[in-house]
């Protein structure tokens, strides 16, 4: 069963543990209960808001079941992730082939997240109706660790033919800037349950190598997902809706949902995060030679709502 994300947006909350659920408390007035939610339904808790308090067996309670909690600064990005230290009867063997990989083999695997990552940002250009040239073209020229920067030649083309030619990539920014913002630290508490799960260190990457940086591989492995998100709100800008609201923010959120295709066939995003985070560990076994990664195309659901249907 996939677990729900559950976003603490507005002020002056208290979030506490009874009997096996999450509740939510007014913290002003006469401090009503203003609902519950199973714990062991939560996949990841956001709180994006000011003023919320939480006890410390609710934090408990969320990291013995794997479940990250996240803090967002203003700008509703990520600033802060609480994880758990346990989430894998073999975590330590897999750690220890994680931190033994060889460099050929994070760059062989590199590239492929970089390959992968242009696919799914052709499939968003084919679906918004942009030309998806610019980004085929560079797939065949990635090489092993991406010496190139490919991805960085692709990200630059890509932004320019999905939102227009005016638009930059601005963390600080509003609008589609803080919409972008938002559905990262979706996807990003949702990658940082799976590599947990499957006994990774998130601090271990295949490229990202920012020393202040404790989420490394996290940031590595939601690259081909980053699509996802960005194709929802280039959806929502054409509903005109342009801002951060509940509405919006529960519209990313269900792109989590979604299904991608896999070899396997169709898989929600957030079960695709989990089989590559699982198939790098077994990578790092030598149990198998190549990622788990979704096959180029656009979520089912954001095909037909764009169709119209």
């Amino acid at each position: 069963m996939l677990g729900r994300i559950v976003e603490i947006a507005d002020d002056r909350r208290h979030l506490f543990v009874h009997r096996g659920f999450m509740v939510v408390r007014d913290t002003e007035g006469e401090r009503k209960e203003l609902g519950q939610v199973p714990l062991d339904d939560i996949a990841a808790v956001i709180a994006n808001a000011h003023g919320i308090t939480y006890t410390n067996n609710l934090l408990v309670a969320l990291a013995e079941r794997g479940v990250p909690f996240v803090l967002c600064a203003a700008n509703h990005n990520a600033v802060g992730m609480l994880l758990t230290l346990d989430g894998h009867h073999v975590q330590s063997k897999r750690i220890e082939a994680q931190i033994g990989a060889s460099l050929p083999t994070h760059k062989r695997l590199w590239a492929a997240v970089v390959k992968s990552k242009l696919q799914q940002q052709a499939s968003a250009l084919e679906a918004a109706g942009a030309p998806t040239a610019p980004l085929t073209a560079l797939v065949g020229k990635v090489r092993s660790g991406d010496p190139e920067n490919i991805e960085g030649q692709g990200a630059r083309r890509y932004w320019s033919l999905l939102f227009g030619g005016e638009f930059r990539r601005d963390q600080d920014g509003n609008g589609v800037n803080a919409l972008l913002n938002y559905g990262y630290t979706v996807l990003r508490s949702a990658t940082a349950r799976a590599v947990v799960a499957a006994g990774l260190h998130p601090s271990i990457g295949l490229h990202h190598s920012n020393d202040g940086n404790p989420m490394r591989l996290v940031d590595d492995l939601l690259e081909p997902f980053r699509p996802v998100v960005d194709l929802k709100v280039w959806q929502l800008l054409h509903n005109n809706e342009t801002e951060v609201t509940p509405e919006t923010k529960r519209a990313l959120v269900r792109a989590l949902y979604d299904d991608m295709p896999t070899e396997a066939g169709v898989t929600p995003v957030m079960v695709c995060m989990q089989k590559l985070a699982i198939s790098l560990a077994q990578v790092y076994l030598g149990e198998r030679e190549r990622l788990d990664l979704p096959l180029p195309g656009l979520p089912l659901s954001l095909a037909s709502s764009l169709n119209g249907d």
